[in-house]
């Protein structure tokens, strides 16, 4: 029944799908997985079954096997095939719960993490709750391990058995009885012996033995002194000394030995066999037999000289000689037996007599000549320098040799032979020209060395510019110290190879690398050349003048700067370094003259106008500091922020507090990022008890500056000296917001908190902020210092494993151990902490305290010595104490000691 012949049923009836017929193919339950069944009318006529092999057992083919369904795949599973379009689908399949599973693995593996911390937490180790106490362990000193007593009570021990005691049988009594008795026979076969009388007592046989033995012992003792010549000890370790050859290295020393026997009787002139065999039988301990194989070597090899000396060495001293002579007999030019000759002789004058002797047969060996003048005394040594130069006249050692014996006049000829003799020798132009200066001709270096360079590279010599330089640092480092040659050298050498465009860079790196080395006058020439090349270049100048304020004297050093901004007038850092050290060393009018042509040259230097005023302000000229201030304000290019804050700080200092609020309000109206006259006008507020106005200086100076942390931490610290400890924790938090991941304003928080008693509030403060700042030194070393005692060497070990080189976490550290009376400890870590950032003058006020408590004068002068050359600035009681009014115009060794005593006090 077709959807367009059905009538449209009437309205609120309802249908009877039983009554309607089924749609084609339909079969119920199909959905489901129902397979139902078919009639023949269905299908048609019938189709021939396929073959099924009946010889296949009852489990099926294997192919078919399906992993959820088994052997009975569906209605396929009998004659399906899985081909390559099922394997690719599976693969897809597999793919897709691969790609689910990784993208729930992040949070299933964090799950888990945190049910094994909980489980942790919930159920520590037994090895966990006492690792605190395995740690104080290793500080146990070894005298307390030693005084822990015994344990009182031992019957935990197995008792010991009474002993008992069994009466002796008389078999046993004489059998000991027989064993002393004399024997009345010694005749083994019972006859009678020929003198019945004489008896034969073994017990006093061994007695007599031992008699002989002790009188033998007492022979070889001394009988005045009552010593024994008999070294116990030395006999001891001659015992020691034999060695026990195993039967393995028998076997090979014997199997060695007949191969070396083949090798001398098959070719007896070959000279190593019968070293080889000889030094076998010494390997073996039979030096007879090889002293014996090498007098058979020197017969049949008389002319190798090895043969000659290893015999020797066998030999004692005495024979040893006489071979030697028997060798030199027949080598009368070795050398080597002449050497070894000399040095068996004992005197040397003996020694001389045999080298003299050596050297009419070999005239020519400069290795004799050197040994006869190394014993001989100076005017012989000068005797026998002269005829070795005209034998070896070759040997550039043996004519500086004479020339260091000869006089002035004398030395100059021989120098001057030897340069003909040898050309090509650079040794002796730099002898010639250390002469010269060793003898008050301080302009010869300059002329001899170009001299001596132009005639080496004329004769083919190429000049090596490190050789050249390791003879400039030589010379300067000589005794007394050549510095002309030195400088003549670098002079001339410097330029050589150095391309034109790296002459800047490899001169500088030339001149730190010797200053590495402590070559201070080889560094001075490399500058003074580089400025002679590069006089507009102020990085040289600096440099140069770094080099004198460390290695100079003042004068040098202020001629160095006078030369330098004459020909740098623009570099404004020459001009301050040239006033400052005028300064330094008490000459104030020197520095005003040297800042008044600054200002000539620089007008607009606001670097300049600052040194200006502060050289009147430390010398308490207010006056003229406020008159110089003025004068910056009133010129444009000079009127900045900072010329505006110390315009307040002269006033500040002068009492004049309306005229320094005036100044602040106007340079935050001309500069109103500038965070610092924001501060200081709240802190001006402050000192007069004006809360509310000083509150609202710092929330303006909040407002422009959002990232500035030091005016969050002010304004907190405002409310909590007025008693708003909830408000200051607001603001604390607020800056946190603004600022995030800031360690400082984490640290101010939990000071806030610990001030205020709430310890357990700044703990749990401190670890969140360590948990947003894990690498803040700042934060680990407040951590350090609030945890107890017992646990803060777990602490400063967790601190040093996230930052180990943070100067705040070594500074705490090393406190700790000043705490523990650890002294070497100590003071290393604290000189770590002020070589990692010796800016700081918190670590330095600690060191110096520490060092006047454990430290002698000479330590404590050493550090005060090194705090002067650092100049620190920065430091929470450090600033505290050198911005303080009153200490405005104290000396840096005073602001030391006075931070010294704000070390005990709270932050």
């Amino acid at each position: 029944m077709s959807r367009q012949g059905a009538r449209p049923l009437p309205p609120g009836s309802k249908t009877d799908f039983n009554a309607l017929r089924a749609p084609t193919g339909y079969v119920a339950g199909m959905g489901r997985g129902a397979a139902g069944f078919t009639t023949r009318s269905d299908i048609g006529p019938s189709m021939p079954a396929p073959d099924v092999d009946k010889g296949k057992d009852a489990g099926g083919d294997e192919t078919k096997f399906d992993e959820f369904l088994g052997n009975d795949a569906g209605v396929l599973g009998a004659t399906g095939v899985y081909d390559e379009e099922d394997r690719e689908a599976d693969n897809v399949w597999d793919d897709i719960e691969d790609r689910m599973d990784e993208r729930r693995k992040d949070r299933r593996e964090v799950k888990m993490k945190e049910e094994l911390e909980k489980f942790r937490a919930e159920n520590p180790k037994i090895q966990e709750q006492f690792a605190d106490l395995k740690r104080k362990l290793a500080e146990v000193p070894m005298d307390q391990w030693e005084s822990i007593p015994d344990i009182g009570d031992y019957t935990v021990k197995k008792q010991k058995h009474l002993d008992r005691f069994t009466p002796v049988p008389d078999s046993l009594l004489a059998g000991a009885a027989a064993r002393d008795a004399t024997a009345t026979a010694i005749d083994a076969s019972g006859l009678a012996t020929p003198m019945g009388g004489i008896t034969t007592d073994l017990t006093a046989m061994g007695a007599g033995r031992n008699t002989v033995v002790q009188l033998k012992l007492d022979k070889i003792s001394d009988s005045v002194s009552g010593q024994t010549v008999v070294d116990p000890k030395g006999y001891l370790t001659d015992l020691k000394s034999v060695t026990l050859k195993s039967d393995a290295e028998i076997s090979d020393i014997k199997k060695a030995r007949l191969l070396l026997k083949s090798v001398i009787n098959t070719n007896p002139r070959h000279a190593p066999g019968w070293i080889a065999a000889a030094r076998l039988e010494e390997v073996a301990g039979k030096l007879q037999q090889a002293r014996e194989l090498m007098m058979k070597g020197c017969e049949l090899c008389p002319t190798n000289d090895d043969v000659w000396l290893e015999a020797a060495r066998l030999q004692t001293p005495e024979n040893a000689k006489a071979i030697l002579a028997r060798g030199v007999a027949a080598l009368p030019d070795s050398v080597k037996l002449w050497m070894q000759a000399a040095r068996l002789e004992q005197s040397d004058e003996a020694k001389k007599r045999v080298l003299l002797r050596a050297l009419e047969r070999v005239p020519g060996s400069v290795k004799l000549w050197k040994a006869a003048v190394e014993i001989s005394e100076e005017d012989d040594a000068r005797v026998l320098l002269s005829r070795a130069v005209e034998c070896c006249p070759l040997h550039v050692e043996l004519w500086l040799a004479l020339a260091r014996l000869e006089t002035y006049e004398n030395a100059r000829k021989v120098l001057n032979k030897a340069r003909q003799a040898v050309p090509t020798s650079a040794e002796v132009w730099v002898t010639a020209s250390k002469l010269e200066e060793a003898n008050g001709q301080p302009t010869m270096p300059d002329k001899i060395i170009p001299r001596g360079i132009k005639s080496l590279a004329a004769n083919g010599v190429v000049i090596d510019r490190e050789w050249w330089f390791k003879e400039a640092e030589a010379s300067e480092k000589s005794q007394p110290p050549m510095v002309g040659t030195c400088r003549a050298i670098v002079k001339e050498v410097v330029g050589l190879g150095v391309e034109e465009q790296d002459r800047k860079r490899t001169w500088m790196a030339d001149a730190e690398e010797c200053m590495r080395r402590g070559s201070v006058e080889t560094a001075r020439a490399i500058y003074s050349h580089a400025l002679s090349t590069f006089p507009g270049k102020k990085s040289i100048w600096r440099r140069a003048a770094q080099l004198e304020k460390a290695h100079g004297t003042r004068e040098s050093l202020d001629a160095l700067l006078r030369k330098a901004v004459q020909y740098c007038p623009q570099a404004e850092v020459l001009w301050l370094m040239a006033a400052k050290e005028k300064w330094l060393s008490g000459d104030v009018a020197g520095a005003r003259s040297v800042l008044e042509e600054a200002f000539v040259r620089n007008p607009d230097s606001e670097e300049i106008w600052l040194a200006a005023f502060k050289v009147e302000f430390e010398n308490a000229e207010l006056d003229r500091a406020r008159l110089i201030l003025g004068k910056a304000r009133e010129h444009p290019p000079a009127s900045t922020a900072r010329v505006w804050m110390k315009s307040a700080m002269v006033e500040r200092e002068a009492g004049g507090v309306d005229r320094e609020r005036d100044l602040l309000q106007e340079g935050i109206r001309r500069f109103p990022y500038f965070w610092k006259l924001h501060i200081m006008l709240g802190q001006l507020e402050e000192r007069l008890g004006n809360t509310d106005a000083a509150r609202l200086a710092y929330a303006a100076g909040i407002k422009r500056c959002l990232d500035c942390i030091p005016l969050w931490v002010a304004a907190a610290r405002l409310e909590e000296r007025a008693g708003n400890v909830a408000r200051a924790r607001a603001l604390l938090e607020q800056g946190r917001l603004k600022n995030p991941k800031n360690a400082l304003l984490w640290l101010a928080a939990v000071r806030t908190e610990l001030r205020a008693q709430n310890t357990k509030a700044g703990e749990a403060l401190m670890a969140k902020a360590l948990q947003e700042c894990p690498d803040s030194g700042e934060l680990w070393a407040e951590t350090i210092r609030i945890t107890p005692r017992p646990q803060r060497r777990s602490r400063s070990v967790d601190a040093l494993k996230k930052c180990n080189d943070d100067p705040f976490v070594v500074a705490v550290v090393a406190g700790a151990f000043w705490e523990d009376r650890k002294v070497d400890k100590a003071r290393s870590w604290f000189n770590r902490a002020v070589t990692l950032n010796p800016d700081i003058g918190d670590f330095w006020a600690s060191y110096y305290k520490f060092e006047t408590q454990f430290g002698g004068p000479e330590q404590q002068e050493a550090v005060l010595k090194r705090f002067l050359a650092a100049e620190p600035r920065h430091g929470e009681r450090w600033q505290r104490v050198a911005k303080d009014p009153a200490q405005a115009h104290a000396k840096p060794e005073a602001v030391l000691k006075r931070c010294v005593l704000e070390l005990d006090k709270e932050l």
